[in-house]
């Protein structure tokens, strides 16, 4: 078993498709639109569905804004140095909400940033 994806439902697909593709880097892999049931399905990531996790973006027609609730916490994407991921976000227009520094009670160096919809991105850097 693995997990083969994690969905957000977004107010904006090109706008959120932008994000991540633009900002995050990822690739866009597939998307289709379901008429019958009025939304637009959009899977995103850094490698091949078959051997990767991905992201998928769901657009319910008509829809442009969501509560996020209190369950949920963040993705969390791995990056060689953090503090250069920051700034290379920032300057593609990122929303860094938490700048590049130590974890709390930890020397892990973490940051975080929000994505169109207001899903937060955990970036952790992998030494």
């Amino acid at each position: 078993m693995r997990i083969l994806h994690t969905m957000l439902r977004v107010g904006d697909l090109d706008k959120s498709i932008a994000f991540y593709t633009s900002v995050l880097g990822m690739t866009m892999l597939r998307q289709k639109e379901y008429p019958d049931g009025k939304f637009t399905l959009a899977f995103l990531g850094y490698g091949d569905e078959d051997k990767n996790t991905v992201l998928e973006l769901t657009y319910n027609w008509g829809v442009d804004h969501y509560e996020l609730g209190s369950a949920f916490g963040h993705l969390a994407i791995g990056v060689a140095d953090v503090y250069e991921a920051c700034e290379k976000m920032k300057q593609m227009g990122g929303k860094i909400i938490r700048e590049a520094g130590p974890m709390n009670a930890g020397t892990t160096i973490i940051a975080f940033l929000e994505d169109p919809d207001g899903y937060q991105i955990e970036l952790i850097g992998r030494e």
